[in-house]
């Protein structure tokens, strides 16, 4: 409690002193709500240094979230590299992917669709997508549970904060109304409410934490559906490897859950169209904002060795300066 009355809110963009020689600024970065990157001024023997650290990059044109803005002009900048070589998949929305795995999984067959999803930015997007869908009519109604009490409690937090929200989901607001609230969906806070949720026998989706599988009241549904075979399971987001959600996605025949080993007879799905993070090109095209003759350095992390190596080729060949520092390594940016 000590710790909480001690932090100070900030707005994005207004330049906040931390020392005489010290300031920072926020920039949207549209990873979560609020997400931002970190502009850092330092006034050090009579020179000026600034320097950009991204976080978590969002995507554009991401559900209920902020495009991404481009970052003001810096002499280094430390980036994420999470999808480093990678791209997203085209050629199809996520309102028609979700809509064709639901006709799938619990229309023309009376199943149930699991969707592991992070509590937090991704279970809030997908809600919204999913009110769209059932606000066009695009399916006949479905029964929809969200099973996590921290994803209900983030979801206050975009309510309280809608002003934050991009401009499509406040117009959303403006016509239908709150954007994480329809007829189809429950939220479900209480243990004893999600117990009950197997006992539940009309085609249903859950959506529930945590995204890779690794605890959370996800594992509980995964029990009771594994060996399912009207089940289908959709990942929406990224699964590390040794986690539950990546020996699943990798095709593992049999898991082990509460001691015991199960068969899979769920149908495995997955789908990009809900990472919370920018792709290759976005990354690449982030980093374009600045003039590659005025920034001195980028420096990589927050990445696999892959997807580091895939981004530093790509700005290299674009004429940037780039460093992927090792674990324990110093940089001197005085000189």
């Amino acid at each position: 409690m000590d710790t909480v009355e001690r932090f100070v809110t900030i707005a994005f963009h207004k330049t906040f002193k931390i020392t005489d020689q010290i300031s920072l600024q926020f920039i949207p970065v549209g990873h979560l709500l609020g997400a931002a990157a970190v502009v850092l001024t330092i006034q050090e023997n009579g020179k000026e240094r600034k320097i950009a650290f991204t976080g978590d990059i969002g995507r554009k044109n991401y559900p209920v979230l902020v495009d991404p803005e481009p970052l003001p002009e810096v002499d280094y900048l430390v980036s994420e590299s999470t999808y480093g070589g990678k791209l997203h998949s085209t050629g199809i929305t996520l309102e028609e992917k979700l809509t064709e795995t639901i006709n799938e999984a619990c229309v023309k067959f009376p199943g149930r669709l699991i969707i592991p999803a992070f509590s937090i930015g991704r279970t809030q997007s997908l809600v919204y997508t999913l009110n769209k869908i059932f606000t066009k009519g695009l399916l006949p109604p479905v029964k929809i549970f969200v099973d996590s009490p921290l994803a209900i409690t983030a979801t206050d937090i975009y309510r309280k904060h809608h002003q934050l929200v991009n401009e499509e989901s406040k117009e959303f607001y403006t016509s239908h109304g709150d954007e994480f609230k329809f007829k189809e969906l429950s939220y479900v806070e209480e243990k004893r409410e999600s117990i009950s949720i197997s006992n539940y026998h009309e085609p249903c989706i859950i959506i529930s934490s945590a995204g890779m599988l690794e605890g959370g009241r996800i594992q509980d549904h995964l029990y009771h559906n594994i060996q399912n075979y009207y089940c289908t399971i959709l990942f929406i987001g990224y699964c590390a490897k040794g986690t539950l959600g990546n020996r699943l996605l990798r095709g593992d025949p049999i898991v082990r859950l509460r001691n015991r080993d199960l068969m899979v007879y769920a149908s495995i799905k997955q789908t990009d169209l809900l990472s919370g993070h920018g792709d290759h090109n976005d990354l690449v095209n982030t980093v374009k904002s600045q003039d590659p003759v005025k920034l001195n350095t980028v420096f990589l992390v927050h990445g696999e060795d892959k997807s580091l190596l895939s981004l530093s080729e790509a700005l290299e060949t674009e004429g940037y300066r780039v460093i992927i520092p090792q674990k324990g390594q110093t940089f001197d940016l005085s000189s």
